[in-house]
């Protein structure tokens, strides 16, 4: 099998169930293992669920992974760690115990079934920009030809993100 250069892969975790804060620090910890070396990392954010409202809300962050895995064996993965973690697919946007979401795989366009790349709504929503802006805002989205910053600035979504302390015990 033919090794891919290292790509910078960014990912947008969310938990809405059990105890978020545990769930996404061992997501965390599976992706640094299964997925690449992480280079940065966003604050913990408390956002309102977005398409379907009558659940709780979710804890987000963005990561950005140097990883060597194809488009598909990325998706694969981090599939694979959602599954490790309890996540059942029930409803499209509903509540869930994990969600591991691939914004960016480099400058990769892909338009498949199973895979779209960039995000398709990624622009639209800023429980997504809003941590990817902590970590990547010069990073230009290479079909809109923005910078995260801009499309941030330029979001029609008026949803609350806010940060978010884990209370010490």
């Amino acid at each position: 099998m033919q090794k891919l250069n290292l790509q910078t892969t960014y990912l947008l975790l969310g938990s809405n169930l059990g105890n978020r804060a545990e769930i996404l620090e061992n997501a965390i910890q599976l992706i640094a293992i299964k997925i690449g070396l992480i280079t940065k990392r966003s604050k913990f954010y408390e956002t309102a669920p977005w398409g379907v409202e009558n659940q709780p809300n979710y804890l987000n962050l963005a990561l950005a992974v140097e990883t060597t895995l194809s488009s598909k064996e990325l998706l694969l993965q981090a599939q694979m760690i959602e599954e490790m973690l309890g996540r059942v697919r029930i409803e499209k946007w509903g509540a869930r115990l994990i969600d591991i979401d691939i914004i960016f795989h480099g400058n990769q366009i892909i338009a498949e079934n199973t895979l779209t790349l960039p995000h398709p709504l990624m622009q639209d929503r800023n429980f997504v920009l809003v941590p990817l802006e902590e970590i990547a805002a010069d990073f230009i989205h290479p079909v809109l030809h923005k910078s995260i910053q801009e499309l941030y600035d330029a979001c029609p979504d008026v949803g609350e993100v806010k940060p978010y302390l884990i209370p010490t015990e």
